[in-house]
């Protein structure tokens, strides 16, 4: 992923969600509206998140030390995961209390067209921020849907500010509805829906994202693509004669380990081994730029024990 992609979403997102909180905010104080008042929480909750990851993003270009000789690049996934945990506490939980209480105790919106025309201005101003995020996406997805992207996405940046933003869209249209429908019927409840709605959007988003960063965490393997390539560089070089095993693992977005097995010729001396493995090397980094922690071990071809690693298949 582009990294300058990845900040120029995530500072459009702030901008304006720090722009609709203070309005939205405003707006509940002269309408008493719950959903207004979710919405306005929603926003500071999302302003806080894009402040996060601008933060991970700062901290894992710190130098591998002694103590984290792999570097910091997983930064950017601990501070997506502590989105995802914002986003259900601060964001959703508190939407789904704000409703209930609403519900039991409903009363009239006041000055209802206050809170609709934020709304609408809102939703304008979160489209350019959603608008930011998919012609960012846009660069880098490819051919992939969009839950693929989503779900394979190893930076997690732009798949954190698509779905912030989307859940934003979405929750402002529950908002503008339970307004309206309260304002029409003069049913507080409505106003309560509204709020309910959001919460459930929110929280159904922050597990969405808790699950695949914390895939992220974990430690995936690289993309099918990649390991076809590094497969490809390996076997280019006239030593080595197969693939016995690979195993490739992200320490961060644009960091990547690769741990290989090689077969050699069981006459080729040990300097000639040494010589094919910086070339594959250096061939490896040229095909994969971000593979910058690179094992190879050789071993023998032995008859009965030389099939080769098993690759994605293609798309």
């Amino acid at each position: 992923m582009s990294a300058s992609g990845g900040t120029r979403a995530i500072i459009a997102a702030l901008l304006a969600n720090l722009g609709i909180a203070v309005t939205k905010f405003i707006a509940f104080l002269l309408t008493r509206s719950s959903s207004m008042l979710a919405e306005s929480v929603h926003s500071v909750a999302d302003s806080g998140n894009q402040a996060l990851l601008l933060l991970g993003g700062k901290r894992a270009q710190r130098d591998a030390s002694e103590r984290h000789p792999f570097g910091y690049g997983r930064d950017r996934y601990i501070y997506a995961f502590i989105v995802s945990i914002v986003l259900f506490t601060v964001g959703g939980l508190f939407a789904l209390y704000e409703g209930y209480h609403k519900f039991e105790d409903p009363h009239a919106i006041e000055q209802w067209w206050i809170a609709v025309g934020v709304l609408v201005i809102a939703i304008i101003l979160e489209s350019f921020s959603f608008r930011t995020a998919i012609v960012e996406s846009n660069r880098i997805r490819g051919k992939s849907s969009w839950v693929e992207f989503i779900r394979r996405a190893k930076a997690p940046e732009l798949p954190v500010v698509l779905l912030e933003d989307f859940g934003a869209l979405l929750g402002l249209v529950f908002a503008l509805i339970g307004v309206s429908l309260a304002a029409i019927t003069h049913n507080g409840r409505w106003d309560a829906v509204g709020s309910l709605a959001i919460g459930v959007l929110l929280v159904v988003i922050a597990i969405v994202l808790a699950i695949e960063t914390k895939s992220l965490l974990l430690g995936e393997s690289a993309t099918a693509e990649d390991q076809r390539r590094i497969h490809a560089a390996l076997l280019a070089g006239p030593a080595v004669n197969d693939v016995i095993h690979m195993r490739t693992m992200h320490l961060g977005p644009d960091e990547l380990l690769v741990g290989v097995k090689i077969a050699v010729d069981g006459a080729t001396h040990a300097a000639d081994v040494a010589k094919a493995i910086d070339e594959a090397e250096v061939r490896v980094r040229e095909a994969v730029p971000i593979a910058t922690v690179i094992y190879i071990e050789p071993d023998i071809r032995r008859p009965g024990s030389d099939v080769s690693v098993d690759l994605p298949a293609e798309p």
